[in-house]
């Protein structure tokens, strides 16, 4: 008798073990189901992150119907300009070579080259061939009177576009300019239209405008 009692404890001990093994192995491939389920959720999340991240540096390239004039390739491109300090990388964009004329007859280039975090209006040559020719010749050969023109043209800041949305600035000619506009459209004093914004050199951003910018005094 005692032998039978003690071989139905036995299997009754074993019935009551095995579920509860069986419970374990379940809960542990929950567990590794659960953590694929969070590992999958965060590659998805990093996925939606890196997204962002694409769109956020597509925001920040050039913009404007001027753009499409610039070197694809060399020194006068945007990652060639991106290279050099903003006078320097003004004269390798054939568009601007009035304006870099105008800034070495004004001794401006150590000037521009050497200051940091600035932005620059910076006008094409047919903004340049809008001026009178006897009015532009004498502007030319009037150093005080062109330097005072071009440091107008000049913000001790960097401008991203969205600061460009309705904003007013001191220049280094000492009074302010004026911007508004939105998306990939601006206009500076109500006048002048940006046609190649967020453009990147070494010190400075540059937005190349259609117009010469005048201080009102």
């Amino acid at each position: 008798m005692n032998t039978r009692i003690r071989r139905a404890a036995v299997t009754l001990a074993a019935a009551s073990v095995l579920p509860l093994a069986l419970s374990a192995c379940s809960d542990n491939g929950d567990s590794k189901s659960d953590s694929g389920k969070a590992s999958a959720s965060a590659t998805a999340s990093d996925d939606g992150m890196s997204g962002s991240g694409s769109s956020a540096s597509a925001m920040d390239e050039p913009f404007g119907s001027a753009c499409s004039a610039v070197p694809k390739n060399g020194a006068g491109s945007f990652d060639g300009m991106a290279k050099d300090p903003v006078a320097t990388a003004a004269s390798h964009n054939p568009a601007l070579s009035t304006l870099v004329s105008a800034v070495q007859k004004a001794g401006l280039v150590d000037t521009l080259n050497n200051a940091q975090n600035i932005t620059v209006f910076a006008p094409t040559n047919d903004a340049f061939k809008k001026i009178p020719k006897a009015t532009l010749d004498k502007v030319l050969n009037d150093k005080a009177q062109l330097t005072k023109i071009l440091t107008y043209h000049v913000v001790g800041q960097k401008l991203a576009p969205k600061n460009l949305e309705n904003g007013s600035f001191p220049t280094l000619e000492k009074s302010k300019l004026r911007t508004s506009g939105s998306g990939e459209s601006y206009t500076v004093n109500d006048s002048a239209k940006v046609v190649c914004g967020n453009v990147k050199t070494a010190n400075a951003t540059v937005y190349i405008v259609d117009s010469v910018l005048m201080p009102s005094s």
